[in-house]
């Protein structure tokens, strides 16, 4: 779906003040609070927004090791493997991908020691045929949406 002018400063809102009420919205970006109902309704639908819920911190939970594990699958094994992540509390999100290995995922964990478990527990998965893991070390550009909705918006300008 195209986003236009109005959508990404309506995102942009969103990202920057995001306890802000939907009448405060419309006051702030001079549209009626229909209207803006309306755009976020549409924005939500399409699948823009995706959910309104806090950024939690991993850390803040008592799961300070963020460690980026590799995934290799057996071939066939995929979504059996990816439901069996599913089923582990401190794999934060896991995706398919190309290059080495077939999924990668974001883990969280208490301390390496707690790291190392949840990698034993990995290998042993039905599918699993190998892990690498990266630790991170240090967060160097935080999980970021503004300057996308920014370049998004500039380029709806143009149009």
């Amino acid at each position: 779906m195209a986003v236009d002018a109005l959508d990404t400063r309506i995102l942009r809102l969103l990202l920057e003040q995001p306890r802000t009420s939907v009448r405060e919205y419309a006051r702030i970006l001079g549209v009626a609070r229909g209207t803006l109902q309306a755009r976020l309704d549409r924005l939500e639908r399409d699948g823009v927004i995706t959910g309104t819920g806090p950024t939690l911190s991993p850390a803040a939970l008592g799961h300070p090791v963020l460690a980026f594990v590799h995934v290799e699958v057996t071939q066939g094994h995929l979504d059996e493997v990816g439901d069996a992540l599913a089923a582990v509390p401190e794999i934060i999100e896991a995706f398919s991908i190309t290059g080495g290995g077939d999924l990668l995922t974001r883990v969280a964990a208490r301390d390496n020691a707690h790291l190392e478990d949840l990698i034993q527990q990995l290998i042993q998965l039905p599918g699993v045929v190998r892990t690498r893991t990266e630790v991170a070390l240090r967060e160097r550009v935080p999980h970021r949406l503004l300057p996308l909705v920014a370049s998004v918006g500039a380029a709806a300008d143009r149009r």
